[in-house]
């Protein structure tokens, strides 16, 4: 028989390998979580133990989910900083609505945290992977649950789907501090940060809540820059989280999404709105919005066109101003000043503009 012959033999099909990392010490089993996590993709991890989620509300308690947990994974994603360069400078606008929402989101992080599930699950304990959405969740953007959406399956339980809270998840992993704006902020990246989680039934060596360097100094550039006006700077939500009062302002949700989506309501019927959906019949574009009608969203949610200006991009800019990110660059971020679009006035376009339709002189 020759050596062809014997290797095609030889051949087998080849699988994970299942119980090979022994994960029955909760310090050894963190480490080893950990630098699994950093591996797949993650940019931090850390992790909190179920107790500090023990006065959850019932629509946002973990063990809802999953009632034998015992650790939740926390981890941080970040939002490239070249993501934002484009609607900084205001000429592309659908790259951070991708790569920095909505493909972070709904393809790279999902790819990670389930990834790190099956380290889990290989060693036999259960793991739940959680991206940054709940888009069957139970409750309203304003923390209400819906009516007539859906039942509890037993007395008492929580009505279907359970949303954990993920800045909160990543507050009580260790991983930061959240702030004035309610974003969650990282000494790595500050808000240009997302967050997964893995709900797990494996005991790991949970990490200390975050005590570093201040981060959210209340210098309210995320309130002035916002151009929707969400951020109350009278009325705050006080929270106890893992023994600590953490402040955030009591943000109105509806303008936050107006302004996310580049609406102004005029008060008056548009012939052609803005978004032409119900409720906005009298939309039309704010001066931070270029587009005559909103685009579409990319990967399901990414319709960013405020460029997330004052609660990410401000923030930011205040952050580094500080020195306090550990993520640092060799040119500042705002390096033009600030744009803005005057409605009011025709378009001024580029030299040799060519618009679809028209012949070599440039008429219709």
């Amino acid at each position: 028989m020759n050596n062809k012959k014997k290797e095609s033999l030889n051949l087998a099909i080849m699988t994970r390998d299942f119980n090979s990392v022994d994960l029955s010490d909760p310090r050894e089993a963190a480490l080893a979580v950990k630098r699994k996590a950093l591996e797949l993709g993650a940019d931090a991890v850390g992790i909190g133990n179920i107790e500090r989620w023990a006065d959850a509300p019932i629509q946002l308690d973990p063990k809802q989910i999953m009632p034998e947990c015992k650790s939740i994974i926390g981890m941080v994603f970040r939002v490239d900083r070249g993501s934002l360069r484009g609607v900084e400078e205001g000429t592309y606008f659908s790259n951070y609505s991708a790569m920095g929402y909505g493909g972070l989101t709904y393809v790279y992080m999902p790819m990670t945290v389930i990834n790190l599930t099956k380290f889990i699950e290989d060693q036999g304990y259960e793991a739940i992977p959680m991206g940054h959405q709940s888009d069957w969740r139970a409750v309203t953007i304003k923390g209400d649950t819906y009516e007539k959406y859906s039942r509890p399956v037993r007395p008492g339980q929580a009505t279907p789907d359970v949303m954990v809270h993920l800045r909160i998840a990543a507050f009580l992993c260790g991983l930061g501090e959240i702030g004035f704006s309610k974003m969650f902020l990282s000494p790595q990246f500050g808000p240009r940060c997302r967050v997964g989680i893995v709900l797990t039934d494996v005991e790991l060596e949970p990490d200390p809540i975050y005590d570093g360097p201040q981060l959210c100094n209340r210098c309210m550039a995320c309130v002035r820059a916002c151009p929707g006006q969400a951020f109350s700077t009278e009325k705050t939500v006080k929270v106890k989280l893992g023994g600590r009062e953490v402040e955030w302002s009591d943000i109105d949700v509806l303008k936050c999404n107006d302004a996310f989506r580049g609406i102004v309501h005029s008060g008056v019927p548009q012939s052609e709105p803005y978004l032409n959906t119900p409720g906005n019949e009298d939309s039309v574009p704010g001066d931070w919005s270029p587009f005559y009608q909103r685009p579409y969203p990319v990967y399901k949610t990414g319709q960013a066109i405020c460029g997330s200006r004052g609660c990410t991009r401000a923030c930011m800019i205040s952050l580094e101003s500080r020195g306090v990110l550990q993520n640092t660059f060799k040119q500042k971020f705002r390096r033009r000043p600030v744009w803005s679009v005057d409605w009011s006035k025709e378009p001024e376009y580029a030299p040799g503009t060519k618009f679809k339709n028209q012949d070599k002189d440039g008429v219709d």
